[in-house]
């Protein structure tokens, strides 16, 4: 079935009212006024006679001919020029431009007019069955499909409604008709453009559509291994050329500068599809092939090619399509989510930076999670954008403009407004002489395409971007920038400080900075007050290990045991700013409050065991390049094996008078979740005491103790910043969160130190009858011995002093307890004391 705009047939315009569209909803200039373009043009092209667009002159200067339609708008016919060279052979047919000449000829650009192409037909992709709920998009609410043909329509409104489209009704002679944007007639593109991306055989497979019924169409889209994210019209070939010759045309009125810079609402979308099959909502890649067409007419007046993807998804068809080639430039913001997000994988990370000559051509700025905001973007185009798209110095930047990632758009769930859209637009305006041609890809609210696409549009004519008041970047978009920044400062110039070189011979040697302090740590805590590494068993063998886990030898004996899980400390370094290397004396170690409580405990005669959780596991052969910490889940997991592991081998078989666990960061939800799992910790754990900053707070609440979620409330302190997330989304705070008490800082390390005297009087509380008879005890060996005249001694217990501590040699060597099924004789207790209960079950060693 033909497409034909002459008469626009009932049988499409039956296929636009199954998304609730009727003939009313169409762009007046189609329905109101004759055709601008005849109708040979319009009707769809074969590989003999395509509605390809002619060569034309490269010279800047406007052409001469202009002819007049109903209404008194000028529009451009075109025809062959011989000065130009393609190696595609573009038959003779006229194409459209409707724009004026630049006003004033010392200022061609600024007083140039903005091209836009859009035409209706485009609408005419549509869901065949809407009886159905859509299988492609099961986020959708309703029936109809979010990439839905009142998207372009919505767009058009917006920018008619603020006056910038001509208007039929306008009057001859009419002065705005100076100010309208240029209107650039649509056409399809031809087979050779678009197999210039695509196989052969995915464009024939996209033409058969047409040949089956929309029970057959609806039925495909259910097939989501083979056909991803994407449905089916017997419309729909016509459209995606429509769709990607669009694109063309915008960017070669661009080029010939008949129009300063462009914007073409399109549909559908291209940045998704692949070369030999559709996904994500697009069947051929309409920025590919209008890149391909104009390097290919223009030659090196075109060679290099920026395009820049703020679409919320990754463009993995244009990284595809451009991996190795060294003049098209790629940069894509996007959603990642560790690859969790679509279009999934890993492809969309920072690493991957192109390959062969195109090595360094690719730039992904992946976010780790949605809700990014304006000053994100902005955050991200001034430290990376814009300085490599500088260096890059393109021919021509084309914007794959998806509006998924505005404020309100359910599936991007991003913040960007209108005006943070223009800003972007305006600084990259300021490359390739202005020769922008923007071209949408996605974004499924229709309110926020409107007012995001209008807010371009504006831009592009030369009106200023509206502000931006909160320029502040989040935390995680300033440290995704960074992780960019270093990655491709081994490509760019521009981006400092340079990332250190692992071939070079420095790096053979490799050893951890976490690994080397805990190291200088245990030392100082063995040196000190006699602390030595507990023996905990793991499968894998890492340096990271060694000496993780430190306890006074008193762990063994009836008397207060504090238990304490923490991260490594942090270490406070000052890069060279060129070439980012740290000499030692630019480094320090910010050593955490947790020597402090160690140093108080044993003052106080408490056993102290201190377990020291590394965020990165050191592999073996470690380059000794970046790696970020291990993920949060999977820290988790290990303080909790980790604890479990301690608890059934060193706490439980030695009785100790009063156990107080204390958690430091994401290492408190291991010692959470070894309460919620063993039923002898609320027996025998006298305080529990959590710092939590910067990650989730855990609930403790057991599957079958009804009662655990109030012992926990009354047996826990969670300090937790006033700005803590968890405040905003939980609006009943329960008991199974424990007792919250409220920091104003939000630096785990200031807030230890802050609380220090609420936590220890705490202790010092519980421990009152175990201090009391320890001291009567010390009264009553005072009192018998023989000669003594001195006044009983009134401390709880003597300090270690660690120039008399004695030392590994002149003290019997205590062998440690074994691994696994294994019980100590208990020690003498003093009355009163509990007897030790065996737990719920032994545990065999524990593997990682």
């Amino acid at each position: 079935m033909d497409i034909i705009m002459d008469g626009i047939e009932t049988e499409i315009l039956a296929s636009t009212e199954l998304n609730g569209h009727d003939v009313t909803t169409l762009d007046p200039s189609v329905l109101a006024v004759e055709p601008l373009v005849p109708d040979a043009v319009l009707q769809r092209d074969t590989e003999e006679h395509g509605a390809f667009s002619p060569a034309l002159n490269l010279d800047d200067s406007p052409p001469e001919e202009f002819a007049g339609n109903s209404n008194g708008v000028p529009y451009y016919s075109s025809r062959s020029s011989s000065t130009a060279s393609s190696s595609i052979e573009r038959p003779e047919s006229p194409v459209v431009v409707v724009y004026k000449k630049a006003k004033f000829k010392p200022l061609p650009y600024a007083t140039s007019q903005t091209g836009f192409v859009y035409d209706p037909r485009m609408r005419f992709h549509c869901e065949p069955l809407l009886d159905v709920p859509c299988p492609s998009c099961p986020i959708s609410t309703s029936s109809v499909h979010p990439e839905d043909p009142q998207r372009i329509w919505a767009i058009y409104r917006a920018l008619q409604g603020a006056k910038l489209v001509a208007d039929p009704g306008n009057p001859v002679g009419d002065p705005a008709l100076d100010y309208y944007l240029g209107r650039i007639t649509a056409r399809m593109a031809t087979m050779q453009e678009i197999c210039q991306v695509h196989t052969r055989e995915h464009y024939q497979w996209v033409q058969e559509l047409e040949m089956y019924s929309d029970r057959e169409l609806h039925d495909m889209a259910e097939h989501k291994k083979k056909y991803d994210s994407v449905y089916f019209s017997k419309n729909t070939f016509d459209c995606a050329r429509l769709s990607a010759g669009s694109a063309i045309e915008a960017c070669r009125a661009v080029c010939l500068r008949y129009v300063k810079n462009a914007i073409a609402v399109i549909r559908p979308p291209g940045h998704h599809a692949e070369g030999d099959s559709p996904m994500g909502f697009c069947f051929f890649n309409n920025v590919c092939i209008a890149a391909r067409a104009c390097q290919d007419e223009f030659g090196q007046h075109c060679r290099k090619v920026l395009i820049l993807d703020w679409d919320v998804h990754h463009g993995n068809g244009v990284q595809r399509t451009f991996y190795d080639d060294p003049n098209v430039l790629y940069i894509s913001l996007h959603v990642h989510e560790d690859g969790n997000f679509y279009p999934r994988g890993d492809e969309g990370d920072h690493l991957h930076c192109g390959q062969g000559l195109g090595l360094g051509k690719n730039v992904n700025i992946p976010w780790p999670k949605k809700g990014m905001r304006d000053a994100d973007y902005l955050y991200a185009f001034q430290h990376v954008v814009m300085p490599i798209a500088q260096e890059f110095n393109p021919d021509l930047v084309i914007v794959s403009a998806g509006f998924d990632a505005a404020e309100g758009d359910m599936l991007g769930g991003c913040h960007v407004s209108p005006g943070g859209y223009a800003q972007m637009t305006h600084m990259l305006m300021s490359l390739a002489d202005g020769k922008v041609a923007v071209c949408l890809e996605g974004g499924y609210n229709l309110q926020s395409i409107a007012n995001s696409a209008l807010a371009v549009t504006r831009t592009l004519m030369g009106e200023p971007p509206d502000r931006i008041e909160d320029m502040h970047p989040s935390v995680i978009g300033v440290n995704t920038i960074k992780l960019v920044e270093r990655q491709q400062s081994n490509y760019w110039q521009c981006l400092y400080p340079k990332a250190l070189d692992q071939s070079s011979p420095t790096s053979i040697y490799v050893e951890r900075g976490h690994d080397m302090f805990r190291s200088w740590q245990a030392n100082g805590l063995w040196g000190q007050h006699g602390l030595t590494p507990l023996f905990v068993y793991n499968e894998t063998l890492s340096r990271s290990f060694k000496d993780q886990v430190m306890a006074t030898p008193s762990y063994r004996e009836h008397r207060p045991l504090l238990v304490i899980f923490h991260e490594p400390s942090l270490v406070k370094c000052f890069p060279h700013p060129r070439t980012g290397e740290v000499e030692m004396h630019n480094l320090s170690f910010a050593d955490n409050p947790i020597k402090k409580y160690v140093d108080w405990a044993i003052e106080q005669g408490f056993a102290v065991i201190d377990v020291n959780c590394p965020k990165h596991i050191t592999q073996q052969r470690d380059t000794g390049g970046y790696v970020p910490p291990d993920d949060e889940g999977v820290r988790i997991k290990r303080a909790t094996d980790l604890a479990a592991y301690l608890w059934d081998n060193y706490i439980e078989v030695n009785n100790p008078s009063h156990v107080f666990l204390l958690g430091m960061g994401v290492p408190h939800a291991g010692l959470i979740n070894l309460v919620k799992s063993n039923e002898r910790c609320t027996e025998m754990v006298t305080k529990i005491v959590s710092f939590v900053a910067g990650t989730a707070i855990h609930s403790c609440k057991g599957a079958t103790d009804d009662d655990l979620d109030k012992w926990y409330y009354q047996s826990s302190l969670v300090f937790v910043p006033e700005d803590h997330h968890f405040f905003t989304k939980i609006k009943k705070i329960k008991r199974r969160w424990g007792c919250l008490i409220k920091t104003h800082s939000d630096d785990l390390n200031t807030m230890m130190d802050y609380y220090m005297d609420q936590v220890t009087d705490m202790f010092l509380e519980d421990t009152e009858e175990w201090r009391t008879s320890q001291m009567n005890g010390v009264k009553r060996e005072l009192s018998h011995a023989d000669g003594d005249t001195e006044e009983p001694l009134t401390v709880l217990s003597p300090p270690v002093d660690p120039d008399t501590a004695p030392s590994l040699q002149n003290t019997p060597s205590r062998k440690l307890p074994k691994v696994g099924n294994f019980a100590l004789q208990p020690q003498s207790q003093s009355p009163g004391a509990r007897t030790p209960g065996k737990g719920r079950h032994s545990r065999s060693p524990m593997k990682w």
